[in-house]
């Protein structure tokens, strides 16, 4: 329990009316989880307001509320002649940060904290710091898509976002701090920066992947999303002094560069393979399923080895090796873990049950994701590209067309289907990636087919493939069930595919 008052201390502007001195339980800005004794925060959002539901915070138990000083109108008729205490702020979700991490005594302040930021690689390159830290004797937790981890272990389900809200961020945080880690490795989305939610995370280390065209629906342009970016760089500045230097870890080879690294005061180490760069790779060339390099650093090189396919993961990996050094981790324990990551879940993941052709999972949601895997299949196959991919319904909406274009140009067959149409009309979510396919000059039912429902469309897939195939099973990854209206059903791309695979070649059984 924290007294509203303490949690208020570094909030100058509020304006505090009724107990101050009230014990606080919890954060919370939904009232449907407040619960007796829960400070609620009224948070303006995209399709309901906070504001809204602060008669039935109050119903449920809520001991204090937060609200914003230009929603008067829908807050006074509530607070008014009532007991329970009230803070009124200039901007509500600014501050949900903040008092989250009051309330959980700042966490990553007592935590080495890295961001990882871009367009494309994100979830893997997070995954793959927190493989390089544990190699180094570490402990880690990891914020990701994929999921969120303390110390190794996975946390519940409800965590897996990919940017929780503030509390939710903090608990984690504070969970990481309670479990010994001495580093938190965070996926740092652009909704994430730009919503605040990630504030008061005192990053030491910021890293970026790339940063395409993507989230225009939510940002307005370019501009602003690269601005969203550019926000991990800036909090480096005003973090917390933890004795680790604050680095910038920058792609060299993408035009963000320059912008990203006006954006902080803090030390910068660049990475890439074509432009000059303080982490390069030299000499890449294939090593089955992975690639070989020498890795060039300030200090010396030495051979490398990553498991995981395609240019992309070597651009991960002087990503991971440049993170490392700013952490001070020695380029023996680098090049090891490089070697021996395998991977992250429902990234570039294949799918083995003895059929003879290949079966490859990816989490290619965008245009440039999939255009990239679909040339790196095309250069390792000898047979079809046979690709099955929907988009997401309610944004993104920019992706459709040229996510058919894209794969008319580069694979030989599409299934187009389900990829969480959400309140949208499905059908008209595939028309508009047909529209693509057929601009690109394929013909429908011929080089192409629509079925929605994503389990029948990977059966589909499955089926049609023959010797040295490749199917790809795109946009979905690690993600686990479909949500089509009020209806979910369940569909984990990987173990569909298994589901199938196995009725078709069943495996001997031998008797004795």
């Amino acid at each position: 329990m924290v007294s509203l008052r303490r949690l208020l201390a570094d909030l100058p502007e509020a304006k505090a009316f009724g107990d101050a001195d009230v014990d606080i339980a919890g954060i919370r800005h939904d009232s449907r989880q407040t619960g007796p004794g829960d400070l609620f925060v009224a948070v303006p959002g995209f399709k309901a307001d906070g504001h809204d539901f602060l008669a039935d915070a109050v119903a449920r138990g809520a001991a204090a509320l937060v609200v914003q000083a230009d929603r008067r109108d829908k807050w006074e008729p509530v607070v008014s002649g009532s007991a329970t205490a009230v803070v009124v702020l200039p901007d509500s979700r600014t501050a949900l940060a903040g008092l989250a991490a009051a309330f959980y005594e700042y966490p990553a302040r007592k935590l080495r904290v890295i961001g990882v930021t871009g367009t494309d690689g994100k979830t893997s390159l997070v995954h793959l710091i927190a493989h390089l830290l544990e190699t180094a004797g570490e402990k880690a937790g990891l914020i990701s898509t994929i999921q969120c981890e303390v110390n190794g272990e996975p946390l519940p389900e409800e965590y897996r976002h990919t940017t929780p809200e503030a509390p939710e961020v903090q608990r984690m945080l504070a969970q990481m701090v309670e479990a010994g880690c001495r580093y938190a490795v965070i996926e740092s989305t652009s909704h994430g920066l730009a919503l605040h939610r990630l504030d008061g995370c005192e990053y030491d280390i910021a890293v970026v992947t790339d940063v395409g065209a993507d989230h225009l629906d939510f940002h307005g342009s370019q501009e602003a999303y690269l601005e969203a970016k550019g926000r991990l760089f800036a909090m480096l500045d005003g973090s917390a002094d933890k004795g680790l230097a604050k680095a910038a870890v920058l792609n060299a080879d993408d035009p963000s560069c320059d912008y990203l690294r006006r954006k902080t005061g803090a030390r910068v180490l660049t990475y890439g393979i074509e432009e000059a760069a303080d982490v390069t790779a030299s000499g890449v060339e294939e090593a089955g399923w992975g690639s070989r390099f020498r890795l060039v650093t300030p200090a010396r090189s030495i051979e490398v080895r990553i498991a995981s396919p395609g240019v992309f993961n070597v651009y991960n990996g002087i990503a991971a090796a440049a993170v490392g050094l700013a952490a001070g981790v020695g380029l023996p324990v680098i090049t090891r873990a490089l070697s021996t990551w395998t991977g992250a879940p429902g990234r570039m993941e294949r799918v083995e049950e003895g059929q003879p052709f290949d079966v490859v999972v990816d989490f290619a949601h965008a245009p440039d994701a999939l255009r990239r895997v679909l040339q790196f299949l095309r250069s390792h196959s000898r047979g079809r590209i046979i690709a099955v991919f929907g988009c997401i319904g309610e944004r993104d909406k920019q992706r459709r067309f040229p996510m058919g274009q894209i794969a008319g140009e580069s694979a030989d067959y599409a299934v187009i289907t389900d990829d969480n149409p959400y309140t949208e009309d499905r059908d008209a979510i595939i028309g508009e990636i047909a529209a693509g396919l057929l601009a690109s000059g394929r013909l429908e039912g011929h080089h192409f087919v629509r079925i929605s429902n994503r389990r029948q469309a990977i059966a589909h897939a499955l089926s049609m493939a023959v010797d040295e195939d490749v199917v790809l099973l795109a946009g979905k990854g690690h993600e686990r069930t479909i949500t089509v209206g009020d209806t979910v059903y369940e569909c984990d791309d990987r173990e569909v595919a298994r589901r199938v695979l196995r009725e078709m070649f069943p495996k001997a059984v031998t008797t004795t």
